[in-house]
């Protein structure tokens, strides 16, 4: 078992609840990263679906958890012979953070039937950046989790430079080797700044609400994640995310609304 296995563990208590314990290793200065905490709600959603992927996950954020102790009660909505669908709610001291609605199936290896336009091309991983360290990497402990390479132009906000434009170009994996899987894919849609960075927004974007889609299932290597969003308004954006794997499969989807960065 990997640390982020283990971080996002869910254990059965009954049917409808399993307990999870909320790792401070996943914090983006103080709260913890909503890709991470989706990840863990996910593990408890399969194990109680007679199905094996999450392919589908709506999340809304109500308010943000702390590290430590948790559940995830789940509430079956439906079964049926090719998908079944849940609501599962994460929940410390009785009260509810991220409510989400979760359709499970079983999803295969075979290949695309059409795939509409090709990953955006990016440099090589040898000619991408990883980003600086901030000054004080105390509260921003989910960076030693995780490795990234990023597209330089997307990148220049941090030395005063942003392209102008909403968006958001990197290579991640997994800092402990790890195949990538479901889970990993569930974190990363929500893995990289905050698309509005390089647009000059700064601090921190909290997600309101986060929808993704499993596409497939990604091959060993590392994943191309590639943001954008399309408007900017009255405090608040949105961030649209695809994720190719190392062959070149589209194996996963996501768009969030969120607000626009606070200090």
């Amino acid at each position: 078992m990997t640390k982020f296995d283990e971080a996002t563990q869910a254990i059965r208590v009954d049917a409808t609840t399993y307990d999870v314990c909320l790792d401070p290793g996943y914090a983006i200065g103080g709260p913890l990263n909503g890709g991470y905490l989706m990840a863990a709600v996910l593990r408890a959603v399969v194990d109680a679906s007679p199905y094996e992927h999450p392919v589908s996950t709506a999340a809304q954020f109500l308010r943000a958890p702390r590290p430590g102790p948790a559940r995830v009660r789940l509430e079956q909505l439906k079964a049926g012979r090719t998908a079944a669908m849940t609501r599962a709610t994460l929940v410390q001291d009785d009260v509810s953070y991220i409510e989400t609605l979760v359709t499970t199936a079983t999803l295969g290896d075979g290949p695309s039937e059409w795939i509409g336009e090709p990953a955006v091309a990016m440099p090589a991983v040898e000619e991408c950046l990883p980003l600086p360290s901030p000054k004080d990497e105390s509260n921003m402990t989910f960076n030693a989790q995780i490795e990234t390479r990023f597209d330089p132009p997307t990148i220049g906000w941090f030395t005063g430079s942003p392209t102008g434009r909403p968006e958001s170009r990197a290579y991640f994996r997994m800092a402990e080797p790890q195949d990538p899987d479901p889970y990993i894919l569930a974190m990363a849609v929500d893995a990289l700044p905050p698309v509005v960075f390089s647009a000059g927004a700064r601090g921190w974007a909290p997600t309101v609400e986060l929808t993704w889609h499993l596409r497939g299932l990604p091959v060993p290597g590392w994943l191309k994640v590639v943001g954008h969003g399309r408007l900017i308004r009255d405090g608040w954006f949105d961030e649209d995310v695809e994720i190719w794997d190392s062959a070149g499969n589209l194996v996963a989807q996501s768009r969030q609304l969120a607000r626009l960065g606070r200090g």
